[in-house]
């Protein structure tokens, strides 16, 4: 395997995103976002990804409409190293099981995100039509990407009392408030969440969670979600392109391999670069998709 990237290990990305402005999807992407605000297509990553030497990746939603993840489905169907899709489904709607049953009958969805972070009410997730439309996840093997921040935490607690079965990977280590020192609540928090075995964390987003850092300050952040969660509930992840707004893919990936705990193993060490992003999102049917894409 070329080994250009530098960790010497196959690497799948487990968080990227493109976005088609003209769409009209993105409200959160405005003009003084600067870098962001401009279309990102498959085109413009794959370059980077054969430089640092990564197999394929996870692409996640980035806005809350059905339209985009039909659209993301096409890419998904266009390129063979975008491995599966997280979309978006309203959660609290009646007609998601009928949504739900049609995005089933395409390939690539693997599972989808709620974007919790954006939505005024912490305890969203909760409401008993969401509760029911989550069991619909579990039994068509999908998974939940939570993105969400310190806040949601206990809520999300709550909802892995109520349904230990549904897989959930928590985006971007729940953005702890690294620049106000917070870590002591949030690792407790996280621990908590870790004891759920059907929950995993993505080591992802470290370089927009605070203005001005060093990649030091996140050391114990991705010790404790390493031991927290285990090697084998954690995943590596570059959040392109909004990570392009503290620094470049290649630093994504450093931040991670200079943080991680020094007793790990290759193997563990494979675990979070690809071998977990695998058997999280690509299950049964659709591990044998994903060979026949490779």
């Amino acid at each position: 395997m070329n080994t250009q990237g530098g960790i010497g290990i196959k690497i799948i990305d487990s968080h990227q995103h493109f976005w088609k402005l003209e769409r009209g999807d993105y409200d959160w992407l405005t003009e003084d976002m600067g870098i962001l605000y401009r279309n990102y297509f498959p085109e413009d990553l794959k370059p980077t990804l054969e430089e640092f030497s990564v197999s394929g990746t996870i692409l996640v939603q980035a806005a809350p409409t059905y339209e985009e993840t039909l659209y993301l489905l096409s890419l998904y169907e266009k390129y063979e190293w975008i491995y599966g899709v997280v979309g978006w489904l309203d959660l609290s709607s009646s007609t998601f099981p009928e949504q739900l049953d049609f995005l089933m009958q395409k390939q690539g969805i693997v599972g989808l995100r709620p974007m919790l972070q954006d939505i005024e009410r912490d305890d969203w997730i909760l409401q008993e039509q969401v509760i029911e439309n989550l069991k619909l996840l579990i039994s068509n093997e999908l998974s939940l990407d939570l993105l969400i921040t310190e806040r949601h935490i206990p809520y999300i607690v709550a909802l892995l009392e109520r349904l230990p079965d549904l897989r959930v990977v928590i985006d971007h280590i729940a953005k702890p408030e690294i620049s106000k020192d917070g870590f002591e609540k949030w690792q407790a928090d996280m621990t908590k969440l870790a004891k759920f075995p059907a929950a995993y964390c993505k080591l992802s987003g470290f370089m927009t969670l605070a203005d001005s850092w060093e990649a030091g300050d996140f050391t114990p952040y991705i010790h404790h979600v390493v031991q927290a969660f285990g090697s084998s509930r954690v995943m590596f992840g570059s959040d392109w392109p909004v990570s392009l707004l503290g620094g470049s893919y290649q630093k994504a990936i450093q931040i991670v391999t200079d943080n991680l705990p020094s007793m790990l193993s290759g193997t563990e060490k494979e675990q979070i670069f690809s071998t977990n992003a695998e058997s999280f999102y690509l299950q049964k049917e659709r591990c044998e998709k994903y060979e026949t894409r490779k």
